[in-house]
């Protein structure tokens, strides 16, 4: 999957999203969901198509989630 979540937290704090606002994939020509807690904040950006969206630096520079523990 080519996806990458942007956390704005730290990930140990496990702060759970109690809102999620998906922008428009027109808007953004793919999809980006943002993540609120309880109090409005936002705790995170999820990007999907990552590769295309971000910059490769920061793609190949980025903590990868579907190889731990393998």
């Amino acid at each position: 999957m080519d996806a990458a979540y942007i956390y704005l937290t730290e990930p140990q704090a496990r702060v759970k999203s109690a809102r999620m606002y998906p922008c428009n994939p027109v808007d953004v020509d793919g999809m980006i969901n943002l993540d609120f807690d309880e109090q409005g904040r936002l705790i995170g950006i999820e990007v999907l198509a990552a590769s295309s969206k971000l910059p490769e630096y920061l793609v190949q520079s980025a903590e990868r989630l579907d190889t731990e523990g393998a």
